[in-house]
């Protein structure tokens, strides 16, 4: 199988990436925004075809949250028509995409963990142009996988815990948000899951988009992530728990993230690691490099 990888550079993309050599069976291509541009529909479909990609794991993503706010253009660009073109070229080729979303296409007022059958809401452009991106794959007839995520964060790219320990190291006192709860959610175990999709069986992977929810066991607020960042990198930085009122933002954030994963378990057998020991992986890959 040729596997195209989109977001390269990001998060999810790397992990992938350290990942690829175990799946000797398949030709992986990785790129990201610099070499195939997503948004440009003739570019993807030539790229597809050149290339005779059968699958398509979309990690790329505007993911900038509060920048959203105001540069909603570029956001639509990428989360909804990057999508499209990538069905599109899909379509053509007899295709399978697996699709990363997010937990913001719920607007977080839950008090138990979101399934995937529960009623989308989501608040801010960032949430609502995942969410028409969602739209776009399962309204589609290609093979399709949808995977909504939270709080994701690896020893690449930019993320939460890479901020904090840069923090943690210059500062003797933090104040963190303690009144919005979710998951943290390690991007190598979302990467092994996404491989592990596309090796089973082809059924797992229908006509009719599956919807899936991913992130690590566990709940956590802010403030806990933080502690435990702080406990595990053995830094020596106070972390004061603050109200979300406290630390306003351009965008809005939900509340409740947690999501159910009761579903992608039971399809494909898995055990999933609890939060706080994957974040004491990845801080102990980040002291190795």
């Amino acid at each position: 199988m040729n596997i195209l990888v989109t977001g390269e550079r990001g998060q999810l993309g790397s992990e992938l990436k350290d990942l690829a050599s175990k799946y000797s069976q398949h030709t992986f291509f990785f790129e990201g925004s610099k070499t195939l541009d997503i948004t440009d529909a003739h570019l993807v479909e030539s790229y597809i075809s050149t290339n005779n990609i059968n699958s398509v794991i979309n990690c790329a993503a505007y993911t900038a949250v509060d920048m959203a706010e105001t540069n909603g253009e570029k956001a639509e660009s990428i989360n909804v028509y990057g999508v499209e073109n990538l069905i599109t070229a899909l379509s053509k080729n007899q295709g399978k995409l697996i699709h990363i979303s997010t937990d913001y296409v719920f607007k977080g007022e839950n008090f138990i963990p979101y399934t995937e059958t529960q009623k989308v809401d989501p608040i801010g452009v960032y949430g609502k142009t995942k969410r028409d991106g969602e739209e776009l794959v399962l309204n589609s007839n290609l093979e399709s996988v949808i995977i909504r995520t939270s709080w994701l964060y690896s020893s690449y790219g930019a993320n939460f815990v890479k901020t904090m320990l840069r923090l943690g190291r210059d500062k003797s006192e933090l104040g963190v948000i303690f009144d919005q709860v979710g998951t943290p959610t390690f991007a190598r175990d979302l990467a092994k899951v996404c491989l592990e999709i596309l090796s089973v069986k082809n059924k797992r992977i229908d006509h009719s988009g599956k919807m899936y929810h991913f992130s690590n066991e566990g709940v956590a607020s802010w403030y806990d992530f933080s502690k435990a960042i702080m406990e595990f990198a053995e830094l020596d930085c106070y972390i004061k728990p603050i109200e979300t009122k406290d630390y306003p933002t351009p965008a809005e954030r939900p509340y409740y993230s947690i999501l159910n994963k009761s579903k992608i378990k039971s399809d494909f057998n898995l055990v999933i690691p609890y939060w706080r020991d994957s974040l004491k992986e990845c801080i102990n890959d980040l002291k190795s490099k």
